[in-house]
C-alpha cells in the first residue's frame, strides 16, 4: 500500500520541520489548470478539493458527482502534464452540510451515501465536518461534542467501506486521511467578522478527547492513526472587503496546544487574501494545511476583467466585443440565490459586490454556458494579436513583467493562468519546508 503524502505533515514537524500543504478547493476549471501547471513547474504534490456543496451524489451546485469531479480534474491533468499521482483528491465538509433541512433520520443516511462516495472514488483527504445542525437538532444551544464525534465516527464507517471496495479493485489505493473538527463559517467567507474570535486550546482538546473516546467506543481505534489535523480558527478571516489577518500572538495558545498531539496538525480555512508572510507564519505555527478557494476565481476573474479593457482598446466594434463583464452581471441577476442573501446593501453597493467582493460569489456562476461563451469570445478576439506592451503594462502590470521576462506568452488564457499561479506562489512559499520549529 503507497502511503499517504499528508501523513507525512505531522511526523515532519514532529522532526522538527515546519512543513505544509496548500489546498485548493474549487471547481473552476480555469483555477484548476493554473494549478496544475504550477504544480508541474514547481515539481509538487498538489491538493485539489470539492466541498459537499459543489459536488455530492446529487451533482451539487455544479451538476458533478464524486466520480465526476475526479474524472474531471483528472481530464485537465492529462492535458498540462500533471501526473495523476501527484494529485491528492480532498472533499471538504462531508457530512450533513448539504441536508440540514432534513431531520437526522434522513440528513445522516444521506450524508453517509455522499462520504461513502467520495471514498469509493479515490478521495484520500476527507474533512468529516458534523458540526451543523440538521432539521430537529435544538436550534438555541450548538452540538455537544459528542453528538458531533458520534456522527462523525459515523461517516467515517462509510468512508472505510468505500475505500475497502476501492482496495478490493485496485491494491495500490491509497488510505485516506481525515480531518475532523469546524471552526468556520458557511464556504467561501464570512459575512461579518464581529464574532471572529481563536478556538480556545480547550475547545481544541475537547474536540480530540472525545472523538477518540467515541471511536474506541464504536471500535474504531485502529483508525485514529489516519486522523492528521483538526479544523480550527486560527484568527483569520475575509469578508466582502476586509481581511482578517492572521496575529501568532492571537493563536499562540492554541498552538502551543498542538504540541500535546505530536501525530495531529492544524487545518486552517478561510485563509484567502492573507500575505505570504502570514501564510508561512501560520504553518511554522502548525497550521499545516491552508484552505483557499475564492482567491483563486476572484484572481482569474479580476484578470478577465482587465482582459476586456484590452479588448475593448483593440476591438474597435462594439459588437465584436465579449461583453463578458455584463454577461456575467446579467446571470448572476436572472438567477439571484447564489449572491442575494450574502451581498447587503442598497442597489449600488450590491453591483460592486457582485463585480468585486473578496467572497466572489460570481464563481457560482462560471459555469453558465453563456459566461463560458463570453470568455471564449474574449481569448478570441485577443489570440494571435500583439497587445501593445504599454497596453498590458496598463491592465495586466504583474502580467507584463512576466511577458517581459520571457515567462510567459501574451496569450490571453496564458495572461489569466498566470493571475492564478501568483497566488499559488504564495501558498508554495508559506508550505515549503525550511524553519525548524521551536
Amino acid at each position: 500500500m503507497i502511503a499517504n503524502p499528508l501523513l507525512k505533515l505531522a511526523a515532519g514537524r514532529s522532526g522538527g520541520v515546519a512543513a505544509g500543504f496548500p489546498s485548493y478547493c474549487t471547481a473552476s476549471p480555469i483555477v484548476i489548470e493554473a494549478v496544475l501547471r504550477q504544480a508541474v513547474l514547481r515539481g509538487k504534490t498538489v491538493i485539489v478539493e470539492a466541498t459537499s456543496n459543489q459536488v455530492n451524489q446529487f451533482g451539487g451546485y455544479t451538476g458533478m458527482k464524486p466520480a465526476d469531479y475526479r474524472d474531471f480534474v483528472y481530464a485537465i491533468a492529462d492535458k498540462v502534464g500533471c501526473p495523476r499521482g501527484n494529485i491528492i483528491l480532498g472533499g471538504d465538509h462531508l457530512g450533513p452540510q448539504p441536508f440540514q433541512n432534513l431531520p437526522e433520520a434522513e440528513a445522516m443516511p444521506a450524508a453517509k451515501e455522499m462520504v461513502y462516495l467520495y471514498a469509493r472514488a479515490g478521495y484520500t483527504k476527507i474533512h468529516l465536518d458534523t458540526s451543523m445542525r440538521v432539521a430537529d437538532d435544538a436550534r438555541d444551544t450548538r452540538l455537544s461534542d459528542r453528538t458531533i464525534a458520534l456522527r462523525g465516527a459515523a461517516l467515517l464507517k462509510e468512508a472505510e467501506r468505500g475505500y475497502a471496495e476501492l482496495l478490493a479493485e485496485n491494491p495500490s489505493a491509497v488510505h485516506p486521511v481525515y480531518i475532523i473538527g469546524s471552526e468556520v463559517p458557511i464556504p467561501g467567507g464570512a459575512q461579518t467578522q464581529e464574532a471572529l474570535s481563536v478556538t480556545s486550546p480547550d475547545d481544541f482538546e475537547a474536540t480530540v478527547r472525545t472523538y477518540r473516546e467515541v471511536f474506541e467506543e464504536e471500535g474504531l481505534s485502529q483508525y485514529w492513526q489516519h486522523v492528521i489535523a483538526v479544523v480550527v480558527q486560527p484568527g483569520v478571516e475575509f469578508g466582502d472587503d476586509e481581511v482578517h489577518a492572521y496575529d501568532r500572538a492571537d493563536a499562540a495558545a492554541l498552538c502551543a496546544s498542538l504540541k500535546k498531539h505530536p501525530g495531529l496538525v492544524f487545518e486552517g480555512h478561510s485563509t484567502d487574501y492573507q500575505s505570504p508572510v502570514a501564510l508561512r507564519r501560520m504553518v511554522e505555527d502548525g497550521i499545516a494545511i491552508l484552505k483557499v478557494g475564492p482567491a483563486l476565481t476572484f484572481a482569474a476573474r479580476e484578470a478577465l476583467y482587465a482582459l476586456e479593457h484590452i479588448e475593448e482598446a483593440m476591438v474597435s466594434d462594439p459588437e465584436q466585443r465579449s461583453g463578458f463583464a455584463s454577461v456575467l452581471e446579467a446571470v448572476m441577476m436572472e438567477k439571484p440565490a447564489n449572491w442575494q442573501k450574502y451581498y447587503k446593501g442598497d442597489a449600488q453597493e450590491q453591483a460592486l459586490k457582485r463585480a468585486y467582493s473578496y467572497s466572489d460569489r460570481s464563481r457560482y456562476y462560471m459555469g453558465d454556458p453563456r459566461i463560458g461563451a463570453a470568455i471564449d469570445k474574449l481569448y478570441a478576439n485577443l489570440s494571435g494579436k500583439a497587445i501593445p506592451m504599454g497596453l498590458l503594462h496598463q491592465y495586466m502590470p504583474l502580467q507584463y513583467i512576466a511577458v517581459r521576462d520571457g515567462v510567459i506568452s501574451p496569450d490571453p488564457a496564458a495572461l489569466v493562468d498566470y493571475a492564478v499561479r501568483l497566488v499559488c506562489d504564495d501558498y508554495n512559499y508559506a508550505a515549503t519546508p525550511a524553519t525548524s520549529v521551536q
